[in-house]
């Protein structure tokens, strides 16, 4: 029987503030710190369960965030969502991700993830926020800052400094002989989030699930690309290379046109589906539409039976295809999907259909469209197989 489970835990934790350039003189400054974080188990089912976690941050803004818990019962992580997530025997790390890694005072940031457990599926009780016990309420803590002269300043300023790891793969880089990379491509990286952009479409290496294996992402353009994967063929999603052209920012009412079209070439064994991921309300809705897929996956639905989920519909044409339609929840947001009735590796889609319809069916109102990605959701491989890109292309007005 599923089963939700909930538990608050204030979190209050010190910030050091950072230190300036200049050697003149030590005054003391202060930093607010403190958040709270809801840990929710919101269904669980025998073997499994589904938890979200709601971080709110009550100090002074945080420009990134590391959230640290154990389990108590052996229970691990298989999938998650909205965050960076290790897990190392019963301690879980759970970072942000690009887009959820700011958080002025008072804002809050939610994730998600799938876990297993066997015994029990007790709720952890002790969290820690960007290595700092969370004990409750807002405190502030004194830290060493140094003034500077205005031209230590000017000079500090102006020079390089450290950069996030992701801005490493901002510019372009030569292939360096990958096996699987095409020796015309113009970028390839191998990093966990790893990024790309070009002629206004940015390319996501995006290795997310645990337990995955290696991943290198190359590019000729934004919209020609491909992957060279080698995951295990275990349970949950890997990884979700794919391209976005930034967000529409429109609502569904004020648009006349959003479609787009696509051609790929995908390998004939593994577990994994193409497809794309579309984003509502500043996350509060994900629309996947599943063009082709392979082996071991299966959309998130409400009901299930003996043969896996149940369609909310069937044999629905729309959009310039024909879907089984299924409706369900990550913990995290609502999750609707649509699964073409037969694979296709190429063709167009009426995305603003689609969109239309959800909201003729009142399963969202006149939303807000965000992002519109692309790519392949890896769950596993046999060996190393290739993923490739061959055209894709999104416009709306």
């Amino acid at each position: 029987m599923r089963r939700g489970i909930s538990a608050t835990i204030a979190c209050a934790a010190a910030v050091l503030a950072a230190t300036g350039a200049g050697v003149l003189a030590e005054v003391p400054s202060y930093a607010a710190a403190g958040c709270s974080v809801t840990y929710t188990v919101t269904n669980q089912w025998p073997g499994g369960f589904g938890a979200s976690v709601t971080v709110k941050n009550l100090g002074d803004a945080l420009n990134g965030w590391t959230l640290v818990w154990s389990f108590g019962a052996g229970q691990t992580v298989t999938q998650y969502w909205s965050t960076a997530l290790t897990q190392s025997g019963s301690q879980v790390t759970a970072k942000n991700v690009d887009y959820n890694g700011s958080l002025a005072t008072n804002a809050s940031t939610q994730f998600g993830f799938n876990g297993a457990w066997s015994a029990s599926n007790p709720v952890p009780t002790a969290f820690t926020l960007n290595g700092v016990a969370c004990t409750g309420g807002v405190t502030t803590s004194p830290s060493a800052t140094r003034s500077a002269s205005p031209s230590a300043s000017a000079s500090r300023s102006a020079s390089p400094s450290a950069s996030p790891s992701r801005s490493a793969s901002a510019s372009p880089s030569t292939s360096t002989g990958t096996p699987g990379v095409p020796s015309d491509a113009v970028w390839s990286a191998s990093g966990q989030w790893d990024t790309w952009t070009n002629g206004g479409y940015t390319l996501y290496n995006d290795v997310w699930g645990g337990g995955a294996g290696s991943q290198t992402i190359w590019a000729r353009t934004g919209t020609n690309w491909g992957v060279v994967a080698n995951h295990p063929m275990t349970s949950g999603v890997k990884s979700y290379p794919h391209t976005v052209k930034g967000s529409i920012g429109r609502t569904v009412s004020s648009l006349s046109t959003l479609t787009s079209s696509f051609n790929v070439s995908v390998p004939s064994s593994g577990n994994y589906e193409t497809a794309y991921d579309i984003w509502a309300n500043s996350n509060a809705y994900e629309v996947m539409l599943w063009m082709n897929w392979n082996g071991a996956v299966g959309p998130i639905a409400d009901s299930y039976d003996s043969n896996g989920a149940v369609p909310a519909f069937r044999n629905v044409t729309l959009g310039g295809h024909t879907w089984n339609i299924y409706r369900g929840s990550n913990g995290s947001n609502a999750v609707y999907s649509f699964l073409r009735t037969s694979d296709t590796n190429s063709g167009t889609v009426d995305v603003l259909a689609i969109a239309n319809w959800l909201k003729t069916q009142g399963w969202w109102g006149d939303v807000t469209m965000g992002e519109a990605q692309f790519g392949f959701e890896i769950s596993g491989t046999n060996g190393t197989s290739a993923f490739t890109d061959n055209s894709f292309g999104i416009s709306w007005s």
